[in-house]
């Protein structure tokens, strides 16, 4: 009996110990960038030559959405359902370096356009600055963004 005992409980042991390294390992789930998700701008600044102009956010909902590689956003004036712009594209983040390629839009001197922008995220809160520059549509402005992300 007490060899019988001994038998099961090194079965029990060589089994178990043999468990652990053949159990499949599970592949982790894809990492999701900190700037993924849905953003709604809190302050809108544009500085076009010495002007400053303040978007007013009493106005209008600004929502950016930024997925694995693409983004898009849209701006709804509250007082008037015809002011309705939007778009959209892919975007590549290196650092701190977020840059936008403006793909769907109105204006088509803009499309295909890389924006370049440095991008800080704090808590809650995304900030985008930077430089946005097109000859061709003559836009020459300086922008400062922020947004607040949207509950998940």
């Amino acid at each position: 009996m007490r060899n019988q005992i001994i038998l099961v409980a090194c079965s029990f042991i060589f089994i178990t110990c043999n468990k652990n390294e053949t159990t499949p390992t599970l592949s982790k789930p894809k990492e999701i960038k900190k700037i993924e998700g849905a953003w709604k701008m809190v302050y809108g600044e544009i500085r076009e030559g010495d002007s400053v102009k303040i978007k007013d956010m009493t106005v209008s909902d600004f929502i950016k959405i930024i997925g694995k590689d693409h983004f898009a956003f849209f701006n709804q004036n509250h007082t008037n359902p015809d002011d309705f712009y939007g778009g959209g594209g892919t975007y590549t983040l290196e650092g701190n370096t977020y840059t936008e390629t403006l793909q769907y839009c109105a204006v088509e001197a803009v499309r295909g356009h890389k924006f370049p922008f440095t991008i800080e995220i704090k808590g809650d809160t995304l900030i985008q600055y930077g430089l946005e520059e097109v000859k061709k549509a003559n836009i020459k402005r300086y922008i400062v963004e922020k947004y607040i992300r949207k509950n998940k």
